[in-house]
């Protein structure tokens, strides 16, 4: 038992570790709204799925709304506690200091990832394998190469059940097939809360940073996740992982 807690406890400082020390991109702080559906994968039934709708805006309040977001995913367990998935997205950007203009980028986005999921008592943990094809309709094709280490932390339950609790935090890496190669790094620590075997809230603060040949910088957000699990009446939901699908 304290082997597990210290080991998530390095884990914790290593994901902190990540986002210091970055200069402010854009001094204000941003909101990101997130709603997802989620059919998951079971004992019975390995296919699954979800569907997912996101808007950000430059500051608190839902003021200056600058982009949005259209998504969603088939995914297949492989196994108990590997599960892929295939998923596409839309995703529409504005300059948000003048959003009559048209759209600065549009994207239509494919990607495959794989998540290893790994339940240490307590310490929930997730590791989340992306590579993505990103079609813009003015700059061309590019390539993302994506790792995410995602915790959580029931607080008054040992699992993510009814009623339950928990801490979420994660750290993800964006990298790219050209030069600088580092792209992106994203921080998060939330607070969130389990209703019941399908309906979650999660409120916290999400840190990202963005690098480029010409500049760099980082932008906090406060980001509000609700999510709805589709679960099987006549089979028991798996234990899961709360984590955004961003």
């Amino acid at each position: 038992m304290l082997k597990n807690i210290f080991s998530g406890l390095l884990l914790i400082l290593i994901l902190i570790s990540c986002s210091v020390n970055v200069k402010a991109q854009n001094s204000k702080t941003g909101t990101w709204g997130i709603v997802t559906v989620v059919l998951p994968g079971d004992s019975a039934h390995k296919w699954g799925g979800y569907i997912e709708l996101q808007t950000r805006t430059n500051t608190l309040l839902y003021n200056q709304p600058f982009y949005y977001e259209v998504k969603g995913g088939i995914s297949y367990d492989i196994a108990k506690n590997y599960t892929a998935l295939i998923g596409t997205g839309r995703y529409i950007t504005y300059d948000y200091d003048n959003l009559d203009e048209p759209p600065t980028a549009l994207e239509t986005r494919l990607w495959e990832q794989l998540v290893v999921n790994q339940f240490l008592d307590r310490i929930k943990i997730e590791h989340r394998y992306r590579i993505e094809q990103r079609f813009f309709e003015n700059t061309g094709y590019r390539n993302r190469f994506r790792y995410r280490l995602n915790l959580a932390i029931p607080l008054n339950h040992r699992k993510v059940d009814p009623k339950t609790w928990y801490i979420a935090l994660f750290n993800e890496v964006f990298l790219n097939n050209k030069a600088p190669h580092f792209e992106r790094n994203r921080f998060s620590a939330a607070l969130g809360y389990q209703f019941d075997k399908s309906l979650s809230v999660q409120a916290g603060w999400i840190n990202q940073y963005n690098y480029t040949l010409t500049s760099a910088g980082a932008k906090n957000n406060l980001a509000i996740l609700l999510q709805y699990r589709i679960n099987s009446k006549k089979v028991k939901p798996r234990e899961h992982i709360p984590s955004i699908h961003d």
